[in-house]
């Protein structure tokens, strides 16, 4: 059974990278609201050029986690629906590893493409492109966190009543520390001075994250089935 799991995981992965193909509302609409939101900020702010660039970093990251949950409430709620989920846990397959690559596929299919719509955004508010790195490096760690925090709160609230209001309660507190040290990381580029430990705190956030999140969304799937 062990020699199973990769591929078990891996067609996990593909079925639901083809299913987002196949409807491609969710992606879209995640990065549409990425970029619009961060587009109203110079029409509520102003047009100052210097102010935009010493908020760009906060802006850009507040921005990326709200359009981060938008898909999270049919990550595992569809397989609930029409009893494919039930199906994934009697393949044999731990329901954490199940989680992980359902995780794995909200990565790929919303934070992959939050993190290419950055750059533009970051342009668009006059951030310096010295800071572009640091803001993809930090992006990149921080959209990852996001999908693993985000489907263990969803894993959470499946089958509960009012379970879309529930989410961005569990999921906003829990990803705090990521939007403090990812966008302290952008500030202290774009100011001059050492970005490297907020960068490492923010990875040591996802190391911790990588074993425990799928663990707890894995028992909220077993007792949503039960």
């Amino acid at each position: 059974m062990k020699f199973q799991i990769p591929s078990l995981i891996m067609a996990i992965l593909e079925r639901d990278l083809r299913l987002a193909l196949r409807h491609g509302a969710d992606t879209l609409g995640a990065v549409l609201f990425f970029i619009l939101a961060g587009a109203l900020f110079p029409l509520a702010l102003g047009p100052s050029p210097e102010l935009l660039r010493r908020m760009a970093p906060g802006i850009v990251w507040v921005c990326a986690l709200l359009a981060a949950l938008l898909p999270l409430d049919r990550l595992f709620g569809a397989e609930l629906e029409d009893g494919s989920l039930d199906h994934l846990l009697m393949t044999g397959l731990p329901a954490s590893l199940i989680a992980l690559a359902k995780m794995m596929a909200h990565w790929l299919t919303t934070g992959l493409p939050l993190l290419l719509a950055a750059g533009p955004l970051a342009i668009m508010l006059g951030m310096p492109s010295g800071s572009m790195v640091v803001l993809l490096t930090g992006l990149f760690l921080g959209t990852l966190i996001l999908s693993l925090i985000g489907g263990m709160a969803a894993s959470v609230v499946l089958g509960a009543r009012r379970g879309g209001v529930l989410l961005p309660l569990l999921v906003l507190p829990l990803t705090t520390p990521a939007l403090i040290f990812g966008a302290a990381a952008l500030d202290a580029a774009q100011t001059g001075l050492s970005w490297g430990p907020d960068l490492e705190l923010l990875g040591a956030f996802l190391a911790a994250a990588i074993p425990l999140c799928p663990l707890a969304a894995g028992a909220g799937l077993r007792a949503a089935v039960e």
